[in-house]
């Protein structure tokens, strides 16, 4: 109920009938997996550098329906950022204005829910884009593939001293191969594949063993 009250207060705050889409229902089966990598993360402060998306339909991921792009900053990326998503600046001055890239993303996403690993940050980063373009944050349902996980892996056993949602541990316990990470197309890519085989579990009954 909070939720649909949250839409509906978004949707009659859109300052752009344009984006009306936003709030269709989403075509029968699809999600969309994000990823963003950014200068830091501080969503108030730091910037999307790099985004990719890719659609989901049913049990396939359509790598061949993607969104991929670059995004050209104000802001410089922390030491501590570069380590982690490997872009320069030099690499970052070729990309393109941010406000050119969010309007092909939101026509890319829809209305699908977005799927990614601890989304509420990405869903926070492309928000701080929409709430300047359009008055409102992004109105996705979001997925989370770490919840998703600790569900199957923890959710019924309180015995754990130690719990462990990094996206490394997920790929390994779920025998999904480990891409070159922080590459955003390549941890979008490794999200999806995730997400598929959490459902698939979840559907079955399925949990994950120790």
């Amino acid at each position: 109920m909070r939720r649909l009250v949250r839409r509906l207060y978004a949707q009659a705050r859109l300052s752009d009938p344009a984006y009306r889409f936003l709030f269709d229902e989403p075509p029968h089966g699809e999600v969309v997996a994000i990823d963003c990598e950014t200068t830091g993360l501080d969503p108030h402060v730091d910037e999307i550098i790099a985004i990719a998306a890719i659609r989901i339909r049913d049990d396939r991921i359509l790598t061949s329906e993607r969104f991929q792009a670059i995004a050209r900053t104000s802001r410089k990326s922390s030491p501590e950022a570069i380590k982690v998503h490997q872009l320069l600046d030099r690499d970052i001055e070729q990309g393109r204005p941010i406000g050119e890239l969010v309007p092909e993303l939101l026509r890319f996403i829809g209305p699908r829910p977005v799927v990614g690993y601890y989304t509420a940050f990405d869903k926070s980063m492309i928000s701080k884009y929409t709430k300047a373009y359009l008055g409102i944050p992004l109105p996705n349902e979001a997925i989370d593939i770490s919840g998703m996980y600790y569900d199957l892996r923890y959710g019924h056993d309180w015995g754990h001293l130690t719990i462990d949602l990094s996206f490394r541990k997920i790929a390994h316990d779920l025998e999904i191969p480990m891409l070159p990470q922080h590459d955003a197309f390549n941890d979008a890519l490794m999200t999806a594949m995730m997400y598929l085989q959490l459902r698939d579990m979840a559907r079955r009954g399925v949990r994950i063993a120790a």
